[in-house]
């Protein structure tokens, strides 16, 4: 079962060029004071997520006038920006997130990186900011891994997280749009994202705070965005719930998603839900790779707008059967807990969601054949 492809899903499936042939293009600067021996192993022992950084990152430059230049792997460390750099005043900003494995073999792999690459400059058309060609994408990500290649784990549920960016440096206090930005990529050796695993999380619904609005930037992957998120998140936290899932800024009426992860919703006929994208809602790579998992196996995937009162109404009822949320750190999570201003709901966690998270992490990690081509071999 085939389903419509997105433009973004269209331009992602472009060939890539193979490591070999881009990694060239960012030049390796030696790091001298990389982590000894005892020092890794240390940063090594008790992986969580996004909290130890590696030696290198990647780093270009780009100016009005020249393009992107610069392009290195450079020891990893701060980095100087004038205080008046645009990025701190007007949240001029950009950033990707994606995942290098260690398959048995040994060999580095990452996943859809193309589709990574063209999301990263469809976020920067919304925000005004220079594109980067997918190619120094591509290099930036091939080099940087291959220069920390030591420090991509192989312990079960754990990956070596990588995070590209770009933020506005230009110094510059006038309301306008940058002449001048940093990209850069640094890498996080990672346990998983939640602490307790593939364990239900309780998720509130908020229903005063909205993460973006018709006409923002909901569609890019930009700071401003969770940012929004953060205070109903700390408020949820309080109360024992692990994640927040927004509604529409319109109507208040349907759910968009959460913070940091897009949405499904599984029925009791086995078909699956998931909110259209509507201008709101980050377009993730891992809904993406999820919906074409589903029409493979031949579950009707429908993208829809959800009202809140019925998704609730239809986990009262058992019509629905599962919820999940997805995303890049998490890869998939299971919903166990609905709750919200007059509801409190306890949702099944189903075969259909354990099922969809091994297909999708064993294709990875390698363990079965990738028939979708979404792996990249690093090294």
């Amino acid at each position: 079962m085939d389903r419509q492809r997105t433009e973004l899903e269209q331009e992602a499936a472009a060939p890539l060029l193979p490591a070999d042939e881009v990694a060239a293009r960012f030049t390796l600067v030696p790091n001298d004071a990389a982590r000894t021996a005892a020092q890794y192993q240390e940063a090594m022992s008790n992986l969580r997520f996004g909290e130890v950084f590696t030696d290198y990152m990647a780093y270009a430059r780009w100016d009005h006038g020249k393009g992107w230049h610069g392009q290195t792997i450079t020891p990893y460390g701060p980095i100087a920006i004038s205080p008046a750099a645009a990025v701190l005043h007007y949240g001029q900003e950009v950033f990707e997130g994606l995942k290098a494995y260690r398959h048995d073999d040994g060999s580095i792999w990452t996943f859809r990186p193309g589709y990574n690459a063209v999301r990263l400059n469809a976020s920067a058309r919304r925000m005004a900011i220079p594109e980067l060609p997918v190619d120094d994408f591509l290099a930036s990500i091939v080099g940087l891994v291959r220069a920390d290649a030591r420090w991509v784990p192989a312990e079960p549920g754990s990956s070596l997280y990588l995070r590209p960016f770009v933020v506005a440096t230009e110094p510059f206090l006038g309301i306008r749009a940058a002449r001048n930005y940093e990209y850069y990529v640094i890498a996080s050796p990672s346990g998983p994202y939640f602490a307790k695993g593939f364990s239900p999380i309780a998720v509130w619904v908020d229903q005063e705070y909205h993460r973006a609005g018709p006409g923002g930037t909901g569609a890019a992957k930009t700071a401003g965005n969770y940012a929004a998120s953060l205070l109903p998140k700390v408020r949820a936290a309080e109360n024992g719930f692990d994640e927040v899932l927004f509604l529409d800024a319109a109507n208040n009426e349907t759910i968009d998603e959460l913070g940091g992860m897009n949405v499904f919703v599984v029925m009791r006929d086995g078909s699956v839900r998931t909110p259209a994208l509507s201008g709101n809602i980050l377009p993730g790579g891992t809904r993406s790779a999820i919906m074409d998992y589903l029409a493979d196996q031949g579950v009707t995937v429908t993208e829809m707008p959800i009202k809140l009162s019925d998704l609730v109404a239809g986990i009262e009822s058992g019509e629905v059967a599962e919820m999940f949320a997805c995303g890049t750190a998490a890869v998939i999570t299971a919903i166990g807990r609905l709750a919200g201003a007059g509801f409190d709901v306890t949702v099944p966690v189903g075969e259909m969601t354990r099922r969809i998270y091994q297909g999708i992490t064993d294709i990875q990690l390698g363990r079965t054949p990738d028939r979708f081509g979404w792996l990249y071999q690093i090294a």
